[in-house]
């Protein structure tokens, strides 16, 4: 791994998104429409309904858009050759992933903030611990989207099939990771597999900074949810494939 070429990879990436209006939009607006139209939608039910689902799909919402733009980016690269370009100079899987990682993590670092400054500063979002750790935990999730979207890549090819890794990847964690139902109140064998998937965790964290802002359990759900993006990073080097068969 050449820590150049890394950092060559990403402002490769970055240009490329900063010319391409339509995914900028995607990427830091939609978030921010998305919490409003929530917040909107709860605005005239008693109790603070948007208090308590807020926090989540600020974790939410950074996961499955980063998920969706990075498998589809990673795969349509592939499709047209220019990974394979790029690999053939010298330049390791390694470099090109962490390159995606590190493009993607800084949007996700403006996502974050823009997604939590509209949460907070204007529909009114009550939470208890630091601001600015909350923007770090939307922050890790966005990047672990994005590991996990890198990952399922190398398994489709076409677009229309990585889109079709959402039911199978992001589903089922959305279904299971306490922002519906509390995760201890699920049936045994649904709270265990709760436990094993990494958005359980970034939601987790989210509550906890509305909740009781307990920093130490904080830091801890995102060592986990740092600890699954960097696994589904190393399982993407390990089967990012050259060309689309």
């Amino acid at each position: 791994m050449r820590p150049a070429t890394t950092l060559a990879v990403a402002g490769r990436v970055l240009t490329q998104i900063r010319r391409d209006h339509r995914t900028l939009v995607m990427l830091l607006v939609v978030p921010c429409a998305l919490v409003s139209l929530l917040w909107w939608m709860f605005e005239d039910l008693p109790g603070n309904s948007f208090d308590t689902l807020g926090p989540g799909l600020l974790a939410m919402f950074p996961f499955i858009i980063m998920f969706l733009v990075t498998s589809v980016t990673t795969l349509r690269e592939r499709s047209s050759g220019t990974l394979e370009r790029l690999l053939a100079m010298p330049m390791g899987k390694l470099d090109f992933l962490l390159g995606y990682a590190l493009a993607f993590g800084a949007i996700a670092a403006v996502q974050a903030s823009l997604a939590v400054g509209v949460s907070v500063g204007f529909l009114g979002l009550d939470v208890n611990g630091p601001v600015w750790l909350l923007g770090i935990v939307a922050i890790v999730d966005a990047v672990l989207g994005t590991a996990l979207g890198l990952f399922v890549s190398a398994f489709a090819t076409s677009e229309f099939q990585a889109v079709q890794f959402m039911p199978l990847v992001v589903i089922p964690q959305l279904l299971l990771c306490g922002l519906f139902v509390p995760r201890e109140a699920l049936p045994p064998v649904l709270e265990a597999i709760s436990d094993v998937l990494p958005l359980s965790y970034a939601i987790d964290a989210m509550q906890e900074l509305v909740v009781s802002a307990d920093e130490s359990l904080v830091w801890r759900n995102i060592a986990v949810v740092l600890a699954f993006a960097v696994a589904g990073l190393a399982l993407g080097a390990a089967t990012l494939r050259r060309r689309t068969a």
